[in-house]
Parts: structure tokens; sequence; C-alpha cells
């Protein structure tokens, strides 16, 4: 090689790390570009990628147990370290969940062209085994069968034999699908059997996941069910959305305009007034109630009075009576001595 050669090799490494010290990256911004940026650029050197810990416990959930089914797409569209920080999301999930026999229950179904139940509802009653099994989770690469993995997900994962509770137990069963492309097979007519046999779906698009498809997967009111994030770097943010969905939450404890009492409900609050006081038409308001005074009187006192009344009466009719007798009388005694 030409010393000009090295020389001009040797200038350009200088001024790009001048470069790279006056301009520094940050990580989010990067983060949050689509995949179709991100393909096109070259990628900087990030600090250490955040990875799995299958010890690491941070449950805040403590109420409405369900029997959980994660549904992941790892098809050829999800690269491996994309595939890792869904791994990472689904760890995290299992963080803030109460976790147990007697509470939640958490399966995975894996799927690309095939379908994997990684592991069943019954298999990991406790956070820490459940964690490492999601370790193990790998891809399965090729298409995208959405429709498939629902249906699997309905005829094994959710089935009693595989860990689900009866119905009778009255047991919540939650499906949360997610994908960053568009099913190569039907999902309506699977999504809505699955939705009529008492699961409940939700949907989370990355990247360049077909939105009318998870529309057609999640189940109503499909803006508290379909989510989209822009890339499977910022997916972990949905972690506290779903732990405000699922874990049941005390809405009373995390803010209410309730003037008297907070009372919670199943997923929302409502206000109830102190003793003396009515609930305003506004639902969050108190007025004083309005007390009705009724006079009562000693019934001893009402008969006396009606006696001395009746007896007043009679006397005064009786001295009207011998007063008009006397009238007469006078006017007899003038007639007579007018004649006289």
């Amino acid at each position: 090689m030409s010393p000009f050669i090295c020389s001009l090799i040797y200038g350009l490494s200088v001024l790009l790390v001048e470069v790279c010290g006056t301009y520094e990256v940050d990580p989010a911004k990067v983060a949050a570009q689509s995949y179709a940026q991100r393909r096109t650029v070259a990628r900087p050197q990030f600090p250490p990628l955040r990875t799995l810990n299958p010890a690491a416990t941070d449950s805040q959930c403590r109420s409405r147990p369900l029997d959980l089914v994660f549904i992941i797409d790892s098809s050829r569209s999800v690269r491996p370290i994309e595939f890792e920080k869904v791994k990472i999301f689904l760890a995290d999930m299992v963080d803030t969940l109460d976790v147990g026999p007697d509470a939640t229950r958490v399966a995975v179904v894996n799927y690309a062209s095939t379908v994997k139940i990684e592991f069943l509802l019954k298999d990991h009653p406790d956070k820490v085994t459940m964690k490492q099994a999601i370790t193990r989770i790998d891809p399965l690469a090729a298409g995208t069968m959405t429709g498939l993995a629902i249906k699997k997900a309905m005829d094994e994962a959710f089935t009693e034999q595989s860990g689900a509770r009866p119905v009778s137990k009255g047991i919540s069963k939650v499906a949360i699908i997610v994908t960053d492309g568009r099913p190569q097979d039907q999902v309506q007519e699977v999504s809505a059997a699955a939705r009529a046999s008492g699961i409940e779906i939700y949907a989370v698009g990355v990247d360049r996941a077909d939105m009318q498809s998870l529309r057609l997967m999640a189940s109503q009111p499909l803006d508290d069910h379909v989510f989209y994030v822009e890339t499977y770097g910022v997916i972990e943010k949905l972690t506290s959305k779903f732990q405000e969905t699922l874990c049941g939450l005390d809405p009373c404890t995390m803010g209410h305009d309730c003037e008297h009492i907070c009372l919670n409900s199943i997923s929302s609050y409502y206000c109830q007034c102190r003793e003396g006081y009515l609930l305003n038409v506004d639902k969050k308001t108190c007025s004083l109630k309005q007390v009705k005074v009724e006079v009562i009187q000693d019934p001893c006192k009402c008969e006396a009075r009606l006696a001395f009344q009746k007896q007043t009466q009679n006397s005064l009719q009786d001295l009207t009576a011998r007063l008009a007798e006397v009238t007469r009388k006078v006017e007899q005694l003038e007639i007579a001595l007018g004649h006289v």
C-alpha cells in the first residue's frame, strides 16, 4: 500500500473519531426509527444491550387471577436481536403479574409457518422457572401463520388439560398476540371463535404490522385492545399499560376526583358521600341532606284543648239562648206597658 493511501486512511480515521466525539448518539431516538429506516443507515455503537434476567422479579399485581397466553410472532421478519427484545417484554410482563397456581398462570405459543407451544399454563407455577423457560425460546423463522397460532392456542393452550381453570371458577382467559407483519392465513373467523369461547384478545403490532388484521383479531372495544409500537426496541413501554389493564390496580389510589369517598369497581371507581350528604348530579361532589322537621304534639294536650273548646262553645250557646229569652221577655213587657 502506497504512503499516500496510508496517509489518507489515517486522516479519515482521525476525522471520524472527532465527529463521533462531537455528536453524541441518542439510543432512544435511534430505537424509535422504523425498521425501514434502520436497515438503510449505519448502526451506531450502543451501550451494552439489556439482557433477560430470570432471577429478577418485581410483582406489583395482587388481584384478578388470569389464564394468560402469549402468542408471539418469530417469523423471518423478526431479527434475532428483535426477538430477544420480545422475550425481555415477556419477562417484564411476568414480573408485573402475581404468578401462581391460585393466581395468574402463563403459557407461550410461538409461531411462524408452524406453531409451537413453548410451555403450558400448568408447567411453571413460579416466576423464576417461567422466566428461565422464556430464555430458552428460539425463533422459528419462515412465514406468518397467525390464524393457525390462534387456533392452536384456543384448542390446546386454553384447555383444562393444559392447566386452564374451569369456566365455573370465573377466571379470565386472556391472549396477547405480538406480531410485526401481515398474516398469511385467515384470522377473522378463528379470532371470532376464540372470543366467542370466552378468550379476551389483545393485539400488539410492531413496525409494519397490518393494522386491519390487528383489529380483526382483537376484542372490543378496539381502543383498549389494539396497540402499536414503531419498533421492538420500545415494546417494553407497553408493560405498564398491560399492568394497568390486567392487574386490576386500585383506581382510587391512582387518583380520583370524589369529594368524600372513592370506591373501586372492576376497572374504574365511583363516588359516595358521607352520612348526612347526598351525591350531586355530577356524581363527584356532595351536598348536605335537607332535613324535614315534623312537629308532633302531645295527644293529651290536644284532647284537653278540644274538651275546653267544646265546653266553651256550649257555654256560649247556652248564654246566647238565655240572652235571647231575656230579650224576648223585655219586648213583651214593653208591649204590655204600652197598652196601659
